[in-house]
């Protein structure tokens, strides 16, 4: 793998790796609100990450739904409807105004996002 495609993953390793001690810390609501600020982080070195490799392979994407589905087709994510969720929840996570879709979006941080993304840097890694 090329230089940048390496750095890139490294700094997604270390974004996830925060990412998953705060999910496994937080006490109160605000640590919560720092896990969906890490995860929003997380999410955009992720799929900038994914769109570095996919162009490396010559496969061009232009947005970041295009690039999970790119990434799905070349077997990089397993579980596509769950990556287009973390889409959506990035994206619904500039504009939380309430508190139970913000527990909504926690929970799925913790509960399912972190271990998708944990293995989807294990399949990038050993490429």
């Amino acid at each position: 793998m090329k230089g940048e495609i390496l750095f890139s993953i490294k700094k997604l390793e270390d974004a996830f790796n925060r990412l998953k001690e705060g999910a496994d810390s937080a006490a109160d609501e605000l640590d919560k609100d720092g896990v969906i600020q890490r995860f929003e982080f997380t999410f955009e070195l992720l799929w900038k990450t994914l769109k570095l490799f996919l162009d490396d392979q010559g496969i061009l994407t232009k947005s970041p739904k295009e690039t999970i589905q790119e990434a799905f087709r070349f077997e990089l994510i397993k579980n596509e409807e769950m990556f287009l969720e973390m889409l959506e929840d990035r994206n619904r996570t500039s504009h939380i105004y309430n508190q139970l879709d913000s527990e909504k979006i926690y929970e799925r941080i913790k509960t399912r996002y972190v271990k998708e993304i944990k293995d989807l840097l294990n399949r990038l890694k050993n490429q």
